[in-house]
């Protein structure tokens, strides 16, 4: 692609690379000049203006952007995704139902190594959306590309987006208490919990308060009926032999995890229930509705996606979270 200044004469067909202000109006950035323009350039004596003008082998901006993004999402209806119009060299990508942003990492590194003239910026992997969230942008910098960079960009990024759904629709939530001196609030953070559910489109089928005790919460478990079990304890849980994870083992069920690297949300357990329902034992930090380490493990269970254990351990690169006000254990004390 040819980039440069021109005399107005010799930049008819060409796009205009910086908006030139006339007497009769501004001719913007992007405008391909007409033979008007043209002629009111020199009209207005602009002895030269700055152009790009394609070459044989270039597409232009818009043509180059739409083309990747559907190479990105070949079909979008099919994975939950929408491409909007090319503008400005510019195609947004948006969600268009609840879901986590599920992206092929390696592929979209492989996009944005081909030319520096490809711009391809998502959100973060597993991000939860809502309906119309922008989940990845695709900008081609100058006015025209070469075809050849954007064919090879095509095939290195292909199918690379999708939105995962959410495929669970509601959680039973089991809360125990202390049998005698409790301090505890029995309500407190219910809302919280509720809050978090539904910003997933998912429904709380109810709450059911045992005794912190493994054979009550096993009970309690083993007679839950939604599609995901959420346990709240009223002691934190702190040892893989626990009340937590015991009464699901003892119910049961297998328990995947025990701890987090992410701060706020150290004190979670995971696993399923024997029919494979999965039960999350959600750390105190849950009954605030800042955003902890038990929302990364809710929406990925939520959304039927498989959790390793080594995925969540990579979870502490960046699993520092801002810290709530009131946080009964500060990271740093004042003393």
């Amino acid at each position: 692609m040819e980039f440069g200044p021109v005399a107005p004469v010799d930049a008819r067909g060409a796009v205009l690379a910086h908006s030139v202000a006339l007497p009769s109006g501004k001719l913007r950035k992007g405008r391909v000049l007409t033979a008007e323009d043209v002629a009111a350039l020199a009209a207005a004596g602009v002895a030269r203006v700055t152009v790009a003008r394609l070459g044989p082998g270039d597409i232009d901006e818009d043509a180059a952007a739409a083309a990747l993004a559907r190479a990105l999402v070949p079909d979008p209806e099919a994975v939950g995704l929408r491409l909007a119009r090319a503008h400005t060299g510019r195609v947004n990508i948006h969600a268009e139902g609840i879901g986590l942003a599920r992206l092929d990492v390696d592929r979209l590194h492989a996009v944005n190594a081909v030319s520096e003239l490809i711009s391809l910026a998502t959100v973060a992997p597993w991000t939860r959306m809502a309906p119309g969230g922008l989940v990845a942008t695709m900008k081609i910098i100058p006015y025209g590309i070469d075809a050849g960079l954007v064919a090879q960009a095509e095939a290195a990024g292909r199918g690379a987006l999708a939105l995962a759904p959410i495929r669970i629709g509601e959680a039973a939530l089991i809360v125990t208490t202390h049998a005698a001196g409790s301090t505890e609030e029995t309500g407190k953070g219910h809302a919280a919990i509720e809050a978090r559910l539904e910003a997933l489109g998912m429904r709380l089928a109810g709450v059911t308060q045992v005794a912190h005790d493994v054979d009550a919460l096993a009970a309690a478990i083993a007679a839950a009926q939604a599609g995901m079990v959420l346990v709240l304890t009223a002691s934190a849980t702190s040892d893989p032999r626990d009340v937590g994870p015991e009464a699901l083992r003892r119910a049961g069920g297998r328990v995947t995890r025990v701890g987090m690297p992410v701060d706020p949300g150290n004190l979670l357990f995971y696993g399923a229930l024997a029919d494979g329902r999965p039960l999350i034992g959600l750390p105190g930090c849950a009954r605030s509705p800042a955003r902890n380490g038990a929302d990364r493990v809710l929406e990925r269970l939520a959304a039927g996606l498989d959790l390793t254990p080594d995925e969540v351990a990579a979870m502490g690169v960046g699993g520092l979270l801002k810290e709530p006000p009131g946080r009964r254990q500060p990271r740093e004390s004042s003393r």
